[in-house]
């Protein structure tokens, strides 16, 4: 009996395991993109995903199917990714200090909105798949591997999008040279736009799949920003297969820590670890190291 409750919890951590890893590099991925091709810290990121998981709870409050309403908030706010670009990051390119101050308006707007017409209240939306698989001796819920497969999938078809298609050849190229891309007659503010669209979808399915797994806050956006900070921090800023493997270390240690020290400690520990690792490698495990 009590080898079956043991193990039981392993299979169970291995999924939690799987699933904060795919969520975090989900999001993360699209910040990188926005720092690679803009060169931009987008702050808010965190911010959209808790819009997008709100926005797709009251769509099915409001009767429409669970799934509609994931796909409508993907589309929605990856469309707010235009205006996005256009008015509130292309005016300062550049400016660090500016766009710090836009991200914190944006976070602060956004934030207080939410927290205004919805309240304070624990708000959840309903699983996506219900029951669960048994495997003998353990069982997994259906959820839990919905939000795997869907996280995996998104990521595949981006990558696959980045490296294959004509315009993710642009977004590299504007990635690691603009003036050249320039050249070449690439319209940096078209693959801008296009990665601001990318990033806010990718965001958005993340705060929707979440938010059947986690209660919905108004401050949720902060928890997830901080984790893809950790990890682009981690793995190196820039560097998709860092944001990869960094997500994954983060993800284990989330999932794993708080079953032995508990979740007040989890996240202390885990900042710890990647303090230490930055000690032994500044530029994150895969990063490359400039020198003058």
């Amino acid at each position: 009996m009590l080898e079956t409750v043991q193990l039981q919890l392993i299979v169970t951590t291995l999924a939690n395991v799987l699933v904060l890893s795919s969520i975090y590099v989900l999001v993360a991925l699209g910040f990188a993109f926005l720092f690679s091709i803009m060169g931009i810290l987008n702050f808010a990121h965190g911010v959209f995903y808790m819009i997008a998981a709100y926005l797709c709870y009251k769509l099915t409050l409001m009767g429409m199917n669970q799934w509609f309403a994931m796909l409508s908030s993907m589309v929605i706010v990856g469309l707010f990714g235009v205006p996005l670009e256009r008015f509130f990051f292309r005016p300062f390119y550049g400016n660090l200090n500016r766009t710090v101050v836009v991200c914190i308006g944006i976070i602060t707007v956004l934030q207080n909105a939410v927290a205004i017409t919805e309240g304070y209240s624990v708000s959840k939306l309903h699983a996506f798949v219900g029951g669960s698989v048994d495997f003998g001796m353990f069982s997994l819920t259906m959820e839990r591997i919905a939000t795997f497969s869907i996280a995996i999938g998104l990521l595949i078809l981006t990558l696959l999008f980045i490296s294959k298609t004509r315009l993710g050849q642009q977004m590299q190229a504007a990635a690691q040279n603009k003036e050249g891309a320039l050249l070449q007659g690439i319209s940096i503010h078209r693959i801008s736009a296009l990665a601001c669209i990318i990033a806010c979808s990718l965001a958005a399915v993340a705060g929707s799949l979440m938010g059947a797994l986690l209660s919905l806050t108004p401050y949720m956006g902060d928890n997830i920003m901080a984790k893809v900070l950790e990890v682009l921090v981690l793995g190196g800023i820039g560097t998709i297969r860092g944001v990869l493997f960094a997500g994954f270390v983060i993800g284990a240690l989330d999932a794993s820590l708080p079953v032995f020290v508990g979740s007040a400690a989890s996240d202390a520990i885990s900042v710890l670890v990647v303090i230490i690792i930055l000690l032994f490698r500044p530029q994150g495990l895969f990063g490359q190291e400039v020198r003058g």
